[in-house]
């Protein structure tokens, strides 16, 4: 059974795949989970979302799995579910997949996910469980060279080398390892060369001396550029390749990477753009990078000019000239802020439009609306987003920030109160509410509320802020 990428996901698991690898950005793993799950009953050789699965259960589970695991619950229900491999390899993998998401280091399972997936004639999910278990028990060499011997056997020399070398590493007398090493080492050389296509469908010395050539320049290009002529060269390259045709989305591609090599982020951003176009935005891999780059260039921009102010801190005694440009670079400085306020707030607003029900999504929007000052907004989306039951007690933090700043005063107390019951803590969360709280019983009068709020982050932490001076203060009056 072929592995299939994003683009050849059936048009009812797409939307899933999109939701889930957001969900992963954000960091709520347990949605994406469930999300994969389902993607994966229809389509188990989806390799890549399988991939995902493990590294959202991995960032929620707090075992370890290894030797433990073996001993487990979760093993003795996998070495159950070994009679489904000849009947029904995919209950199998099903199987697998259920004790995975709460251990997924588990060897048993992963054993069970091995074993049914070359039952299924999934080659590549094999090898994934393998390196699981290898990950799991990094030094236990009898995992490593089954690993070794499945790159080997997939003609996958380079891997199978790697996993060799890192047993000799162990035992530098494993005779298997040495041998194994060698041999994968022979294999990809003659690949390589193309020495291994020699006397095949006519293929004579000279064709084998051409592909040599012509694979040590394709090696060559995709090797990891340093060189900013190497990158000019093949800039000048790829754009030869870009005139004839702009939608090549290899070349596209090539190009931004190239550009991002070169840390030229405006080029990089612009060319990923258009990849992002040509795929229309099908691929969240490419989303996500316009995203990022744009936001550290952004980035850039701004600690540019607050370190040119910072070093350039007007004296008193700043001549014409310094103070003309400090105006100017103070405008820029605002205008990247606006900027990058309005991009956070354009990627925040996308994926409330492809997520409408998602209220983790909703609260991310009206956070960087609150960022932005835009008050009105932002409460309807924090109204929704507070019946989240992960974000709801931040949502309503933020919807007293709203309140307050528009000046509705009892509603602002409202939500600060709320929340302040709800938190049995006294963390950063707290802290923030109580000195809001505060403040608003300040703003309308109440000394003594005042004097509470203040004191009570005083007891627990006085270099809060400005708590200190402000109870000090107050009580001495």
């Amino acid at each position: 059974m072929a592995v299939i990428s994003e683009k050849e996901l059936p048009a009812t698991s797409r939307p899933l795949w999109l939701k889930a690898t957001s969900a992963i950005e954000t960091r709520n793993f347990g949605y994406a989970i469930s999300l994969i799950q389902v993607i994966l009953k229809e389509t188990p050789n989806f390799l890549v979302g399988r991939q995902w699965l493990r590294r959202a259960e991995l960032a929620t589970s707090k075992k370890k799995g290894g030797f433990m695991s073996g001993l487990s619950g979760g093993s003795i229900q996998a070495m159950k579910s070994q009679g489904l491999i000849k009947k029904d390899p995919q209950a199998a993998i099903l199987a697998a997949e259920e004790i995975m998401e709460k251990d997924p280091h588990n060897i048993g399972a992963n054993s069970l996910l091995r074993d049914a997936s070359a039952a299924a004639g999934m080659i590549e999910t094999v090898g994934f469980a393998l390196e699981t278990m290898c990950e799991a028990e990094p030094k236990n060499v009898k995992f490593m060279h089954e690993l070794a011997r499945h790159y080997s056997a997939s003609d996958q020399a380079e891997k199978a080398i790697e996993i060799y070398n890192r047993i000799s590493a162990i035992n530098p007398a494993d005779i298997e390892a040495i041998k194994g090493g060698k041999d994968a080492a022979a294999r990809a050389s003659m690949r390589s060369g193309g020495w291994d296509q020699l006397g095949k469908e006519g293929t004579s010395y000279r064709d084998v001396l051409k592909n040599a050539e012509e694979a040590k320049s394709l090696e060559q290009q995709s090797r990891i550029i340093k060189s900013e002529d190497m990158i000019e060269q093949q800039l000048a390259e790829n754009f030869a390749l870009y005139n004839e045709n702009p939608n090549n989305l290899d070349v596209v591609r090539k190009i931004a990477d190239l550009y991002e090599k070169n840390d030229d982020l405006d080029n990089a951003v612009s060319y990923y753009r258009w990849a992002v176009e040509l795929t229309k935005s099908g691929d969240p891999g490419l989303v996500r990078k316009v995203n990022d780059l744009t936001m550290k260039n952004l980035d850039r921009m701004i600690g540019e000019r607050e370190r040119w102010l910072l070093d350039h801190a007007s004296n008193g005694e700043a001549d014409d000239e310094t103070r003309e440009t400090a105006a100017r670079v103070t405008s820029e400085l605002d205008n990247f802020r606006q900027e990058k306020a309005e991009a956070l707030i354009r990627t925040a607003r996308s994926r409330v439009e492809r997520n409408p029900t998602d209220l983790n999504f909703r609260y991310e929007l009206g956070e960087q609306l609150v960022h932005a000052k835009q008050y009105t907004e932002a409460i309807a989306e924090l109204q929704r987003a507070q019946n989240s039951p992960n974000l709801g007690q931040k949502a309503k933090y933020l919807l007293g920030q709203c309140f307050e700043a528009k000046n509705v005063l009892p509603l602002a107390l409202k939500q600060y109160e709320d929340v302040r019951s709800k938190l049995q803590t006294m963390d950063d969360l707290k802290k923030n509410v109580t000195y809001r709280l505060g403040l608003v019983y300040e703003r309308s009068g109440d000394k003594e509320k005042y004097l509470a709020c203040m004191t009570e982050i005083y007891e627990i932490d006085s270099g809060y802020k400005d708590v200190a001076a402000r109870v000090e203060g107050g009580y001495s009056m």
